[in-house]
């Protein structure tokens, strides 16, 4: 498991490359739900997400070898996006595996940064042609499995931890864990007696399914939710939730995009619905815990259309 020196270390190493997301009381939220409501927006980091400091620290490990030979990533949507643009700014030639579920604005986006764009029927056989290239002389930046990248994610929970008033729990979505790991290493560290919740949704449910078996194990796939739809956690990310997260708590998908609009008309921010799970489960973690408790959201990413959210409200019936 990674330490708390890990995260620190990463936050060194992203000085000037990435941006230090506000951290806010959210008065709308406090309304909505009922209990004290703090967001760390980090739906404005660059491209749109957490995963641009995962792939930064990982692309800036990188020997001159490796540099020059390339880097490929394996991405639902938002690590894709986040691997195109920064490996663009630093000078890295960069592959990209999308399953073709992923949103057109990631493929598009992931193309238009200068990365070659691959596209698999599944996630699991992105991941396998990942480690084709892999083995082809590319260096793999995965999007959870990796500490460097977990250190970097956990720099979100560092500043969180810095900027937000007192709070008694906080809530995190799952994907692949990576995000999870490392906000949970530093909270936990830096404020000991905080709660960690982790959120995902039907049909994405690999760290609960990991949990309930004792170690990581494929799940079937069949959530919108893209971004969050890893086909198993790693026993890395495993390892952390397993020590440090209270329980991890599952949404339906028409619940998740009834948060994301929830959370554009109540903290007028424009997420997706990987951040949009987060409010259904505040509710259930204030029934378990009281009104009293000070909730923290860690609103991961806005990497939505408009045309995205408005299919998928009329698909579910939210307005």
């Amino acid at each position: 498991m990674i330490t708390v020196a890990d995260v620190e270390a990463a936050a060194e190493s992203l000085s000037g490359h990435v941006v230090r997301t506000p951290t806010l009381p959210s008065p709308g939220l406090t309304a909505l739900l009922g209990a004290d409501v703090t967001v760390k927006l980090e739906l404005l980091q660059r491209t749109g997400s957490f995963k641009a400091r995962g792939a930064t620290v990982k692309l800036l490990s990188l020997s001159p070898a490796e540099r020059d030979a390339g880097v490929v990533a394996v991405s639902g949507g938002n690590h894709g996006i986040a691997l195109a643009v920064m490996a663009g700014v630093l000078g890295v030639r960069a592959t990209v595996v999308m399953p073709r579920t992923a949103p057109d604005r990631a493929v598009d986006t992931a193309g238009a940064a200068g990365a070659k764009v691959l596209l698999t029927d599944t996630a699991p056989e992105a991941f396998a042609l990942m480690e084709e290239l892999r083995a082809g002389g590319l260096t793999p930046v995965h999007p959870f499995d990796d500490p460097l990248v977990v250190a970097a994610q956990g720099t979100v929970g560092l500043e969180f931890a810095e900027d937000a008033g007192e709070l008694t729990d906080v809530l995190v979505s799952i994907g692949g864990g990576g995000l999870i790991a490392g906000v949970a290493t530093a909270l936990r560290a830096r404020r000991p007696g905080i709660r960690i919740w982790g959120v995902e949704t039907e049909g994405a449910q690999a760290m609960t399914a990991a949990l309930a078996t004792g170690s990581p194990v494929p799940v079937e796939l069949s959530s919108v939710v893209s971004t969050l739809a890893a086909p198993s956690v790693s026993a890395l990310t495993y390892a952390h939730a397993e020590a440090l997260v209270e329980d991890v708590l599952t949404v339906t998908d028409a619940e998740a995009v009834r948060g994301t609009l929830d959370l554009a008309e109540h903290a007028k921010v424009w997420a997706e619905p990987a951040a949009g799970c987060l409010l259904p489960a505040a509710r259930r973690v204030l029934e378990q815990v009281g009104p009293d408790a000070r909730l923290g959201l860690v609103v991961c990413g806005g990497n939505a259309t408009t045309a995205d959210v408005a299919a998928w409200s009329e698909r579910f019936g939210a307005r």
